[in-house]
């Protein structure tokens, strides 16, 4: 596992591990979908370990696949899940008191 130089405010304060960093890279890019091998390859984790944990991911709905291209199956970030709702508006949260850390975050 490579740990990322820059990391994101979200993987600072959960930690750097596989699974976070798979979701650190579905969060910020949340409107879009990917295959598996570029899911992997955006968040810096092997496939082997992706492989390892995706289908749990899926069942947790955490994920959920989108289309089919070819023999590529495309995933993306299940908005519509209220855990992953909860942790995209984390997300932010924490990116705007990194930015601005003067500014009082109302939830």
């Amino acid at each position: 596992m490579k740990i990322k130089k820059d990391k994101s405010v979200f993987l600072e304060k959960f930690g750097d591990t596989p699974r976070l960093r798979v979701l650190d890279f579905l969060i910020g890019n949340h409107f879009f979908d990917f295959p598996i091998t570029e899911i992997a390859r955006g968040s810096n984790v092997s496939y082997n370990s992706l492989k390892a944990f995706f289908q749990q991911m899926i069942r947790d709905d955490f994920i959920i696949k989108t289309r089919r291209v070819g023999k590529s199956d495309f995933y993306k970030l299940n908005t519509e899940n209220l855990f992953m709702k909860s942790l995209i508006k984390i997300d932010w949260l924490l990116t705007e008191k990194a930015i601005s850390p003067k500014i009082k975050v109302v939830a």
